[in-house]
């Protein structure tokens, strides 16, 4: 059936009683129908195909309205997908970017700015605390960590000759010996040394 190209129900009834309409009113004509019976059976005749017309142009308006409903939801999953695949393609980069780059993402503390300076002792003490050897306060003043900032200037891969406990001699970092001609045992230290000291080896143990 061909689509119907406008809205039947703003259609009018043809005045089938003017003079345009009479050939078709004779041809209704006979001995038992006259005009004014002819005219009303013209008017029933298009009041019958307008009515079907309507019927035809309400499902036509229906079925439209559906395949746009359809398109649209066609188009609205396709918009998704493509949405979808684009948050895929940036996670995948993220992960690659994360996985090539890993400290640009290492998280910040969120830690106050120190008020006070950072004790950094001499790499020797800090190897006897991590044994839990016996380290001398001496390296925890104000001489000592002096003495560790300049061997920290060191070349750590520089390497010096050491006697070791057992007499022998091998090969040490330069930066982690302990220099005994500077060392000054605990029970010499000023009283001044000795308040520097055991509160920043506290800290460190």
């Amino acid at each position: 059936m061909p689509r119907l190209s406008s809205d039947p129900n703003l259609s009018i009834c043809p005045d089938y009683a003017e003079e345009v309409y009479a050939n078709a009113q004779l041809q209704l004509t006979n001995q038992n129908i006259d005009e004014a019976q002819a005219i009303i059976i013209l008017r029933n005749i298009w009041l019958t195909g307008n009515n079907a017309d309507k019927a035809q142009w309400q499902n036509q308006v229906e079925e439209d309205a559906e395949q746009c409903q359809h398109l649209e939801r066609l188009r609205e999953e396709e918009q998704e997908r493509q949405d979808q695949d684009r948050i895929d393609e940036d996670e995948a980069a993220r992960k690659e970017d994360k996985k090539k780059n890993k400290f640009k993402y290492t998280s910040i503390p969120g830690l106050d700015v120190p008020m006070k300076p950072v004790i950094i002792p001499s790499a020797y003490a800090v190897r006897k605390l991590d044994k839990g050897d016996y380290v001398e306060l001496w390296y925890f003043t104000n001489s000592g960590l002096d003495d560790a900032k300049l061997k920290s200037s060191v070349n750590e891969d520089a390497m010096v000759m050491a006697t070791l406990a057992g007499g022998d001699t091998a090969w040490v970092s330069a930066a982690s010996t302990r220099n005994a001609g500077v060392v000054v045992d605990d029970q010499n230290l000023t009283f001044e040394d000795f308040c520097q000291a055991c509160p920043r080896i506290i800290e460190a143990m």
